[in-house]
């Protein structure tokens, strides 16, 4: 099993296409790029705050501001995208036949793509302040 290149000059002499130097360059970026998106968002939910009280309340306070669903559906989406971008060069590593490598990337980015379709709705598709209202007034009783 060849060794992935560690150097961009070693991915320019292993990969024959653009599009594959291209992938190569985008995982070491956007893994660059997540390692702060991902702090910052542990940052905001999770240290900035005390986790013990947070409720619906704030989790719909804070996804009603559009930066944050702007923030959210950036990681998502980077991260969507690294992670299957991963799986692929797995598939080529060890999967040896053309077809089952085809269908099984096939099955990889429509998984993907659907969970960040569903991932992107959820944070966008309501307003989080009047679904949360009307969840306290069923939960009150009135």
């Amino acid at each position: 099993m060849a060794t992935r290149p560690k150097t961009l000059e070693q991915a320019r002499a292993t990969y024959s296409t653009n599009r594959e130097l291209a992938w190569w360059v985008f995982m070491r970026i956007s893994g660059f790029l997540l390692i702060f998106l991902v702090f910052a968002h542990l940052f905001f939910n999770n240290i900035q705050i005390n986790v013990a009280t947070v409720d619906y309340a704030y989790v719909a306070g804070r996804l009603s501001k559009a930066w944050v669903k702007v923030y959210e559906s950036f990681l998502l989406g980077l991260a969507m995208l690294h992670g299957t971008n991963g799986l692929r060069y797995s598939i080529e590593d060890y999967f040896k036949r053309p077809s089952t490598r085809f269908w099984l990337k096939t099955a990889v980015v429509t998984v993907a793509a659907a969970m960040f379709v569903v991932g992107v709705m959820a944070l966008w598709a309501f307003s989080y302040q009047q679904m949360g209202d009307a969840i306290q007034s069923v939960s009150h009783g009135g």
